[in-house]
C-alpha cells in the first residue's frame, strides 16, 4: 500500500475536498523522499483544479501526524550506503513541498494530531489552517542529532515572541496545543474525536460558485464551531511555554549564545517541562546550538524563498560533516545515546567551522527558482 493516500471527497454542491493522508503508521509517518515526490504533483494539480475548494492534510493512526524527516536513510547515504546524491534530492523535494504549501492558493487544513516534529512541523507550519488536538506534541528537536531546525523554521521560529523561537530550537522542548496556539504555531485547538466531523462538515458545506466562493470563510466557520465545542477538552491543559514566557525572555536576553546556554542550564527548577528542556540542551550538539543561533540571525530579514534557499545549502553542508551523522547514529541507529560530538561545548565551537557550514556548496542554488 502507498505511503501516501489521496482521496477526493465530493461535496453536496458539486465541489471536491481533496485529502492527503500520510500512511506510514509504523514509522510514525516519517516523511520520505518518495512521499514528497508523490505529494508534489498531486497538490500542484489540485491547485488549478476548479472542483477542489480545500485540501485536508492528515495521517494514519493516532500516535503521530508526522514525527520528522527520514534521517535514517540520510545517515545511510552519508555513511556510504546508497546514492550519494540522495541528501540533495531529499532536501530539495521536501522544501519544494513546504514552499508550495506556504504559497498554496486554496485553504490547506493540517490535522496536527499526536507527534508533530521536524518535517511534520514543516508541513503544519506551511498550511493555512493549522489544527492541534489534546494529544499534539510539537517540537523541533534537531539539536539532539547535530542538525538544526529546517523545513522553514528559520522563517517561523524567527516570528515567535520574546526569544521563544530560539529557546525552542536550542532546547528541542515539546509544545502542547494551548502553547502552540499562544505562540502562533497553530490556529485552532480541536478535540481529536472531531476529526471525522470536520471532514463531514466540509463535504456538507455550501461553497458557492464562481466569484461567490469564499473557501476560507467556509473553513473558518466550520473550524470555529468545532473549536468552541472542544473547549472543555483543553480546559485543564497547562501551557508551560506561556507560563515560563517571562523567564524565557530573560534567559534569551544575553549578548552571546554561550551566555544564553549558561543562563538556561543554571536555572534551578522543579518543573518537569523546563528540566527536560535543560537536559536536552545540555546533551545536545554544541555545533547545533551555535548553528541555530547564527542561522536565525542571518535569516531574520530573509524572504520565505530565501529562507528555503539558505536551508537547502546548510542542510546539504551538514550532510558533508560528521556532526549530523554522528547524532543520528547515537540516537536512532546504534541507539547508545552517547554521541561523540565534534566539540565538547558551545564555547569551543570554532567560528570558521560554523562559517564553513553556512557557505553555499554550489554556484547556483537548486531552489533559486523559488519566488
Amino acid at each position: 500500500m502507498s505511503s501516501v493516500l489521496f482521496t477526493e471527497h465530493p461535496t453536496q454542491d458539486g465541489h471536491v475536498i481533496a485529502e492527503v493522508k500520510l500512511n506510514a503508521e509504523r514509522s510514525l509517518n516519517a516523511l520520505t523522499l518518495e512521499m514528497c515526490e508523490e505529494m508534489l504533483p498531486r497538490l500542484r494539480a489540485w491547485a488549478t483544479d476548479e472542483r477542489v475548494v480545500a485540501v485536508v492534510l492528515d495521517s494514519a493512526g493516532e500516535k503521530a501526524f508526522c514525527a520528522g524527516g527520514d534521517v535514517v536513510n540520510l545517515y545511510k547515504t552519508i555513511t556510504g550506503e546508497g546514492d550519494p546524491s540522495f541528501p540533495e534530492r531529499f532536501f530539495e523535494t521536501e522544501y519544494r513541498l513546504d514552499f508550495l504549501l506556504h504559497t498554496y492558493p486554496k485553504p490547506v487544513i493540517c490535522w496536527g494530531n499526536g507527534i508533530v516534529m521536524g518535517g511534520g512541523m514543516g508541513l503544519l507550519s506551511a498550511s493555512s489552517h493549522r489544527v492541534v488536538t489534546e494529544t499534539s506534541r510539537l517540537a523541533m528537536p534537531e539539536v539532539t542529532i547535530g542538525l538544526y531546525p529546517d523545513v522553514g523554521a528559520s522563517w517561523f521560529l524567527n516570528r515567535l515572541p520574546n526569544g521563544a523561537g530560539r529557546f525552542l530550537a536550542m532546547t528541542g522542548c515539546q509544545i502542547n496545543a494551548p502553547d502552540a496556539v499562544h505562540l502562533g504555531l497553530a490556529d485552532r485547538c480541536i478535540a481529536s474525536h472531531h476529526r471525522d466531523a470536520l471532514l463531514q462538515q466540509l463535504t456538507d458545506a455550501h461553497w458557492g460558485a464562481g466569484d461567490n466562493t469564499d473557501a476560507n470563510g467556509v473553513v473558518n466557520r466550520i473550524m470555529r464551531e468545532l473549536e468552541q465545542t472542544s473547549q472543555p477538552v483543553f480546559a485543564e491543559l497547562e501551557a508551560p511555554v506561556y507560563q515560563h514566557s517571562p523567564l524565557i525572555r530573560e534567559l534569551m536576553d544575553h549578548d552571546s549564545v554561550e551566555q544564553i546556554v549558561a543562563a538556561i542550564t543554571a536555572v534551578k527548577s522543579d518543573n518537569k517541562w523546563f528540566s527536560k528542556a535543560q537536559k536536552t540542551l545540555a546533551h545536545g550538539s554544541p555545533v547545533s546550538v551555535k548553528l541555530i543561533d547564527e542561522q536565525l540571525k542571518r535569516a531574520k530579514h530573509m524572504s520565505l524563498a530565501e529562507v528555503f534557499q539558505s536551508e537547502m545549502a546548510l542542510s546539504v553542508q551538514c550532510c558533508r560533516h560528521r556532526e549530523f551523522p554522528e547524532g543520528v547514529r547515537a540516537l536512532l541507529v546504534d541507539k547508545d545515546g552517547q554521541p561523540a560530538w565534534t566539540y565538547p561545548d558551545v564555547a569551543s565551537v570554532e567560528e570558521s567551522f560554523i562559517n564553513e557550514l553556512l557557505s553555499s556548496p554550489w554556484s547556483q542554488n537548486p531552489l533559486s527558482d523559488l519566488r
